[in-house]
């Protein structure tokens, strides 16, 4: 019989969340993650389920993913600790059938709920499936150092980040052509910037939260977790030259032009 915690995507949050936390992205409780499970994901594990699951009520309405089932990070919860207690600090939930709130249906043993930031994914978790076309399963939100460092001295606008973003590394144009979107510090945990933040996401995977953190979509939990870091490899090079006395040269809008031609990509509108 399989054992929940040996599930890819037990194991795979575990990894994606340690290696957050190895990046000095997670401190304490800072950042959550989640990813939509299908119904074949689940059902191996089903007879582990919580008999009398704990319902959560929602402020939002989430009916478009109804049914749905997530594992997600626990609120409060260490990232640290996920790798010496996924059950305690990890939930597979599922979205009632009306998507006013949510079923533990299995973790958070100890207590507790699905993370604060479950408005945020899942009003991004609708946007991306209707923009991939479902392919895109994980929200993941972290504290990326070098990002919130530039929202501090950079202009909290779209282009002007995603043009100093994309000169400092070549396979920033390609990893994400469609640029990262910008939002003002708002208040975390709360309906508007859940909204905020997925109205955001239908033009872009990468979300930057000024003053807090970003967010990433991807079809997988190394495909979110790759884009953040190549955003933020791409932010610490920005932030050495920038002490070094700011960029003396760099890639020509004629060499992107090249770039994106040779890899297929669209750049976003008005950057170069």
């Amino acid at each position: 019989m399989q054992n929940i915690i040996s599930s890819w995507f037990v194991q795979g949050m575990i990894k994606a969340t340690h290696d957050m936390w190895l990046k000095g992205w997670d401190e304490r409780n800072g950042g959550n993650v989640s990813l939509r499970l299908l119904d074949s994901d689940v059902e191996p594990y089903l007879s582990e389920f919580n008999t009398k699951p704990h319902h959560i009520a929602l402020t939002q309405d989430v009916s478009a993913l109804a049914g749905q089932y997530f594992i997600v990070t626990g609120s409060g919860k260490f990232f640290r600790n996920i790798i010496l207690d996924p059950a305690d600090n990890l939930a597979v939930v599922r979205v009632d059938e009306q998507g006013k709130g949510y079923y533990i249906e299995w973790g958070l043993i100890n207590g507790g709920v699905a993370t604060s930031e479950l408005a945020a994914h899942l009003q991004s978790h609708i946007v991306r499936m209707q923009k991939t076309d479902g392919k895109d399963r994980v929200v993941m939100h972290c504290h990326a150092t070098n990002l919130i460092a530039l929202t501090y001295v950079l202009p909290l606008d779209s282009k002007v980040f995603t043009h100093e973003l994309w000169q400092m590394s070549t396979e920033c144009l390609v990893v994400f052509p469609e640029g990262i979107g910008i939002l003002p510090w708002l208040v975390p945990g709360k309906d508007e910037i859940g909204y905020a933040t997925a109205e955001k996401m239908k033009s872009h995977s990468l979300v930057l939260w000024a003053f807090h953190g970003v967010f990433g979509s991807g079809a997988t939990l190394d495909e979110a977790f790759g884009l953040i870091d190549t955003a933020e490899k791409s932010a610490e090079i920005l932030v050495k030259v920038m002490a070094m006395g700011g960029r003396k040269q760099g890639i020509t809008k004629d060499e992107f032009k090249l770039l994106a031609e040779r890899f297929d990509v669209i750049p976003m509108d008005g950057v170069l």
